[in-house]
């Protein structure tokens, strides 16, 4: 039975853009997450307080 190679060392990936990735998903999901923050408060400020917990409420209502 063939035996599996393994390496000394671990590979490293030493290259500039090495951690670019994980920082853009980051940057974007708080982008994301910001945009949801100011939309939700631009519907409170528009219907107020009453109208906008009970369209939440009839959405999740709607879901489940």
């Amino acid at each position: 039975m063939a035996q599996p190679k393994h390496t000394a060392h671990p590979l490293e990936d030493n290259s500039p853009n090495a951690g670019r990735a994980a920082s853009v998903l980051l940057l974007a999901g708080a982008g994301l997450g910001g945009l949801v923050v100011i939309g939700a408060l631009a519907l409170w400020f528009h219907y107020g307080s009453q109208v906008f917990f009970e369209m939440i409420r009839t959405g999740l209502a709607a879901c489940f």
